[in-house]
This record gives C-alpha cells, sequence and structure tokens, in this order.
C-alpha cells in the first residue's frame, strides 16, 4: 500500500502542491486528526475527511451524517454521507472556510467507516 507522501508525490503539478498545502492545512486545523491511506488516498479524522486528485482538480470530502443543511451548504455533490470541495488551483483553497468546515466535521458529523 501506498504511503501518503508516494500518493501525494505521484501527482502532477498543481495537484500535488494542492494536496501537500490541504495535508498541511488539515493537521494544522485538527492537529489530533490522524491520518492513513484507505481506499487508496489519504483519509483524516477516521474518515470524517480525505482528499483526492482527480483528472484536472482535487476533491476535499467531508462527511455530513449528523450535519444539518445550513452546515452542508457549500459542499458539492449529492451523497448521502460525504460531500465535497473542487479545488483547481492554489488561489481556490480558502483557508478560513476549509478550517471552519474541518473542525465542524470533526465536532459533529459521524462516519460510517
Amino acid at each position: 500500500m501506498a504511503t501518503i507522501e508516494e500518493y501525494t508525490g505521484k501527482q502532477k503539478s498543481p495537484k500535488k502542491e494542492i494536496l501537500q498545502k490541504l495535508r498541511k492545512l488539515i493537521h494544522k486545523t485538527l492537529p489530533k486528526a490522524g491520518e492513513e491511506m484507505k481506499w487508496g488516498v489519504p483519509v483524516f479524522a477516521k474518515g470524517k475527511v480525505y482528499i483526492v486528485g482527480l483528472k484536472d482538480h482535487v476533491n476535499m470530502s467531508f462527511a455530513v451524517k449528523g450535519l444539518s443543511k445550513e452546515e452542508t451548504k457549500g459542499l458539492e455533490g449529492s451523497g448521502k454521507t460525504m460531500r465535497h470541495v473542487k479545488i483547481h488551483s492554489m488561489k481556490d483553497i480558502d483557508e478560513k472556510k476549509l478550517a471552519r468546515l474541518l473542525k465542524l466535521v470533526d465536532k459533529k458529523a459521524e462516519c460510517e467507516c
């Protein structure tokens, strides 16, 4: 199984740099979250958050079970358990918004992982 460093290292720019920055943001915001490779992607906070490099962007996905519609506003997707934010470039990273989501999900969301 690949490590998180191997996973991000195989990505092309700018996805590699985006993934690295998101990983740092997750650890800065949730220092006790922990991380592992699961489902072939980097997973944090026991499955409540994951990041994945896709064809032309990176998704940062959040567990949404237990959150209100208002709290999930601004997240994309129609999943019942996970929703995401698409990031195409470094300037798409809104650290304040993502940190707020990370704290909310870590505190309130339930994960069936």
